[in-house]
């Protein structure tokens, strides 16, 4: 069916009608762009809030934990709240919830009241985090999926571009309480149009209370397990022992369920399958390479610490070129070819980089960056469209929840595997932790070729 044949009331089996998708596809992009902004101007003003507030720096890094391990820990639950209420209801109330988080974490007096701000702030974007794929899913019509995927990317990767850039101006002119009321107006234009998103009937399951409370614990004992192997072996063994034998449970009582809170049911889907393999292997590099690259660029290269920030803003460049490209081609072109080639063009520029002498130009390594920032940007596209169109309609908040769980779990898993090599203590380490994510964007290769040659050319990878 075409766009123009596509009834003009609202059909969210074929997309919004396009005045109304528009507005709707600028209000899903203007929250994303508000979750990634207050996560990356945060950790600009963290200084500033430790100086400020009298604490320490390692209880000023949980400014930014609480937020994080709060969405962690949600988004599933969130995205069944979703299902339930309507996804333009959970977005509606997530975005309220941000927006007053945000102010009284500008107001806090003391860093306890700002902890627990910032844990309601986690949950404000955790809801509306968790409804990205199934709102692109119902606002684009299936031939326009590819680049609703694709612009959203693109808004992710220029607001982590400009976020510390907006951070330190602010900072240059007023005191860290700014950088949360910034989120204020920006809130209030996205609330504009909140009315424009598609209303998709919720469905009538009842809500797994007990299911959300293992979820949630499993995912908290997963996250705090694996940042501490490289702290205390002991106690993350103990950790990650006790995530699995609750994610056992959880698993046995979701696989009875129709539409379980933890979506064990799609992963008898094949391509959901390999889409969620290869979405993990490559944030696990992603986060590897992050971790990796400014102790590689400053210690190993001797780079000053200001040419560090440009060289690494190589990678969301290369993501935002590439974003409005990939959409278009991933509505044409088989996933597992799109995604090996951007796994594999990320292993090239962090290739790039690795070999690089000391005395290479900043050129060259910004190059390398934009090489590897492109192929990030390559694969994210194809491969979310498959994620999500793989799954039954009925089940895309499900879908939505499991990718963004996906991304942050695999995320903490690439860093925390660069704390463990880096606490081997021996100089080599930054090196180390970039051939890490290396092993990784190949592990991505891999399995876009193992998928390549198992689905069928026909549907296109799904």
């Amino acid at each position: 069916m075409t766009e123009e044949k596509a009834p003009r009331a609202p059909d969210v089996h074929e997309g919004l009608p396009t005045a109304r998708r528009r507005k709707a596809a600028l209000a899903l992009a203007a929250g994303l762009m508000l979750a990634v902004l207050d996560a990356t101007m945060t950790n600009v003003a963290l200084p500033s809030i430790a100086q400020d507030l009298n604490a320490s720096d390692a209880a000023v890094v949980w400014v930014v934990n609480a937020y994080t391990l709060t969405v962690a820990m949600t988004l599933l639950p969130m995205s069944a709240i979703g299902e339930r209420i309507g996804f333009k209801r959970l977005f509606y109330y997530g975005l309220w919830t941000f927006i007053l988080a945000s102010v009284c974490s500008a107001l806090a007096p003391t860093m306890p009241v700002l902890l627990g701000a910032r844990i309601f702030q986690g949950l404000g974007g955790s809801a509306i985090m968790c409804l990205f794929g199934a709102l692109v899913r119902n606002i684009y019509p299936p031939h326009l999926i590819g680049r609703g995927i694709g612009l959203n990317a693109m808004t992710v990767a220029v607001s982590s571009v400009i976020g510390p850039s907006i951070g330190a101006f602010i900072l240059s002119f007023t005191t860290w309480e700014w950088i949360f009321l910034f989120n204020l107006p920006m809130g209030i234009l996205t609330m504009l149009g909140v009315r424009y998103l598609p209303d998709v009937p919720p469905i009538t399951a009842s809500y797994d209370w007990f299911a959300a409370a293992l979820s949630m614990t499993t995912i908290a004992l997963l996250i705090l397990g694996i940042d501490a192997l490289s702290k205390n072996f002991w106690l993350a063994l103990l950790l990650l022992v006790s995530a699995f034998v609750i994610g056992w449970v959880l698993v046995r009582r979701s696989a009875q369920q129709t539409a379980p809170l933890v979506p064990v049911d799609l992963f008898r889907i094949p391509a959901m399958r390999f889409a969620l393999a290869a979405s993990a292997s490559t944030f696990c590099a992603q986060m590897a390479t992050m971790v990796s690259l400014p102790f590689y660029l400053q210690v190993t290269l001797n780079r000053p610490q200001l040419a560090v920030g440009a060289l690494m803003a190589g990678w969301p460049v290369g993501a935002a070129l590439i974003a409005s490209i990939a959409g278009p081609l991933s509505d044409r072109f088989p996933v597992a070819i799109l995604s090996g080639l951007g796994a594999a063009a990320m292993a090239l520029g962090l290739g790039l980089v690795v070999v690089m002498p000391t005395s290479a130009s900043d050129a060259w390594l910004f190059a390398a960056m934009v090489i590897a920032g492109i192929g990030f940007g390559f694969f994210q596209t194809p491969n979310n469209r498959v994620m999500l169109g793989s799954a039954p309609r009925n089940r895309a908040g499900a879908v939505g929840g499991l990718q963004a769980t996906t991304r942050v779990f695999s995320q903490t898993f690439g860093a925390a595997i660069v704390a463990l090599v880096f606490s081997f203590g021996f100089s080599g380490g930054p090196m180390l932790g970039l051939c890490v994510a290396i092993g990784f964007s190949l592990i991505a290769v891999g399995v876009n070729t193992v998928r390549y040659f198992q689905a069928p050319r026909s549907r296109a990878d799904g």
